[in-house]
């Protein structure tokens, strides 16, 4: 299912990734695969730990360009809480 998604991806060693796609299961499947962007190519393998679906493609890359001007503090404040916010619905 195709839906626009800003993301969060932490690597091998610990850093995060951010980035936008219509295809999230494709880009994470690219990514760990070394087909990703090359600032995950080393840093392999990579882990979802962030997610937004947004109406539009334009709203996804805002909001990536938004994330990635964020502090590492801040990123991992937004992790806490969508990780958070999944385990509750998941309960």
């Amino acid at each position: 299912m195709k839906q626009n998604v800003t993301y969060m991806l932490e690597c091998s060693d610990k850093t995060l990734y951010t980035g936008w796609t219509n295809n999230i299961e494709k880009r994470l499947e690219a990514h760990n695969s070394g087909q990703g962007a090359k600032y995950t190519r080393g840093r392999l393998p990579v882990k979802l730990v962030y997610l937004e679906v947004h109406d539009t493609k334009q709203e996804a890359m805002q909001r990536e360009a938004f994330i990635k001007r964020l502090s590492r503090a801040q990123k991992q404040a937004l992790i806490q809480q969508y990780t958070a916010t999944s385990k509750e619905l998941s309960s």
